[in-house]
């Protein structure tokens, strides 16, 4: 027996947790003669360990915690159509170099573009390759296209680009899986593992045999019927833009691209700051193409800004509350990025000059935490700061870890949260699930009526579904009896397509789904309208549900 043989035994017996792991490898290196004691991740690389032992080698679980694998990749470096905000960094020929906008080239995902040549297709296979050998079932992908406003660039190329996103899915589920069913030894083969995965010849050899794939002739509308029934299934799109890029227009071109969800950079809900660090926009564009969106179905994720020039600490709290207060905003999440001061941006000359005095990170963290209690609980807090490299800002918030700063106030002060992300089940040890309780939540919202239901048990989130009563109807598919599903979630750790896991795939969605559609019906609408993930539709077969455009669709009785 040799050393990862012995090493999967003992796992199997113990059970250990990371401390215990460690010690075991330590004494196995000792006996074995072995100079460097493996990772994770060359354990797994190095055998063929079943679920049950993969689950002690996972590298990062919180990344699979709320059922879904993300997979964010940068499109091409390209100006914003309306100047520069004066803080933002980056963009083509900025001081970091030909980067994404708002961005230093030192963020994980931009460094993971620059090394695939801002390519889709290599980026989104590069990234399912990294989860594979960290542990990850990567068959239910969360696909985000980040580096700008993508509905400003030409159609063309935005086609191309989610096209071959979604060809890099269904070619990486055709190389490795059979009958369902990952095969590890041709992925080992094709990735040259085990190996040195920053090895930059490695790299180029299998940038050629990927090259050679994804010139061969195809369709995104192609792609997404492949992508329907493939074991890697793009189950939600997001988008990021600008709320003067999210009208009626691009917002049709974005269903008809998959995408189901619209990161808004808001910022701020103060017209004359928007104006002063030229923002493009204003209030009336963000409200406008809040209700747009959720008309047409999308799940909506604010971008907001404490911090900016000219606005106190009682101002952006103010505006952070405004967003839940005022039903013409009610994002369903939010990311909280504290503004910074970066080379090269306006608001860097303003600072050097004493005209800016930044936000600090123990300003930022307490502002934050005094927020939290007026976050409703229809909302997911997803970030509370840029993933930009403290050591990339010259002033402003100093720490990556921003949240953790926020969580040890909200536990000093004993502040209370009820946002999605804290109370979602994955977080807690629950594993049974019987008697949980449906709840359901109403308010009304851009000019129209939402149903947050919810399945909990013990105050902790099972999952959810959000039904809206449109405020009015922008597409033929949406008549004026149609309600509509936006969201439909179900949390707890990833789960491969067709397997039970510890909560997913045991009928909670489906009594969500029956749910929606009775308050639906009990409130006169004949029709349900589903906007769902590309690799979703076959769930909804399932239900009755048939395609009409972008859409699921079912007659309610």
């Amino acid at each position: 027996m040799g050393y990862y043989q012995e090493l999967l035994e003992a796992i199997r017996e113990e059970k250990p947790d990371k401390q215990k792991l460690s010690g075991i490898k330590l004494q196995l290196c000792r006996k074995y003669g072995m100079k460097k004691i493996p990772t994770d991740i060359e354990v797994m690389l190095n055998t063929d360990c079943d679920p049950e032992i993969k689950k002690y080698l996972l590298a990062k679980p919180q990344r699979s915690i709320s059922g879904v694998i993300p997979v964010a990749i940068m499109s091409r470096p390209h100006k914003c159509p309306h100047g520069t905000c004066t803080y933002c960094p980056g963009g083509p020929l900025s001081p970091f170099g030909n980067v994404p906008q708002s961005y230093t080239g030192k963020e994980p995902t931009t460094r993971r573009a620059i090394r695939n040549k801002y390519d889709a297709y290599l980026q989104v296979m590069n990234r399912l390759e990294q989860y594979t050998v960290t542990g990850h079932v990567p068959e239910k992908v969360d696909l985000i296209i980040m580096g700008g406003t993508l509905p400003s660039l030409s159609i063309d190329y935005q086609e191309e680009f989610i096209m071959q996103a979604f060809r890099a899915m269904n070619d990486f589920s055709s190389l490795f899986f059979r009958d369902r069913k990952f095969n590890l030894s041709s992925f080992k083969d094709f990735f040259e593992l085990p190996a040195d995965i920053n090895d930059p010849e490695r790299l180029a050899r299998l940038h050629i045999k990927l090259l050679e794939m994804k010139n061969k002739p195809t369709t995104l509308s192609c792609e997404q019927e492949i992508n329907e029934n493939a074991d890697i299934r793009c189950i939600g799109l997001t988008i990021e833009t600008k709320p003067d890029y999210a009208m009626l227009e691009q917002a049709n071109i974005m269903l008809s691209q998959g995408c189901t969800r619209v990161e808004l950079g808001i910022q701020t809900v103060y017209d004359n700051i928007l104006k002063q660090v030229n923002r493009g926009h204003g209030i009336k564009e963000s409200i406008e193409a809040t209700r747009t969106l959720k008309d047409l179905g999308f799940k909506i994720n604010y971008h907001m800004m404490p911090g900016l020039p000219g606005v106190t600490k009682e101002m952006d709290i103010s505006s952070l509350r405004e967003i839940f207060h005022n039903p013409d905003f009610r994002p369903d999440m939010l990311k909280i990025y504290p503004c910074m001061v970066l080379r090269g941006t306006k608001l860097y000359d303003d600072w050097k000059s004493g005209k800016f005095k930044p936000i600090t990170t123990e300003e930022a963290a307490m502002l934050i935490a005094e927020f939290k209690p007026f976050i409703p609980e229809y909302c997911r807090m997803m970030r509370v700061q840029r993933d930009i490299p403290t050591n990339m800002t010259e002033a402003g918030v100093g720490k990556t870890n921003l949240r953790q700063y926020v969580d040890e106030i909200v536990k000093e002060k004993g502040i209370k949260c009820r946002c999605i992300r804290c109370r979602e089940i994955g977080r807690t040890s629950i594993k049974d699930l019987s008697n949980y309780e449906i709840r359901i939540m109403e308010y009304s919202a851009s000019k129209g009526r939402e149903f947050f239901i919810q399945a909990e048990k013990n105050d902790a989130l099972i999952g959810f579904c959000r039904l809206r009563f449109p405020s009015q109807q922008l597409r033929k598919e949406i008549t004026n009896k149609s309600a509509i599903v936006r969201e439909l979630h179900v949390y707890g750790a990833a789960t491969a397509i067709g397997q039970e896991g510890d909560i997913q795939h045991r009928g909670v969605g489906k009594k969500l789904l029956e749910m929606a559609e009775s308050i639906a019906s009990q409130n006169n609408y004949e029709k349900m309208v589903v906007i769902s993930g590309i690799g979703v539709r076959s769930y909804y077969k399932k239900y009755g549900y048939a395609q009409e455009g972008p859409y699921m669709v079912k007659q309610l009785e």
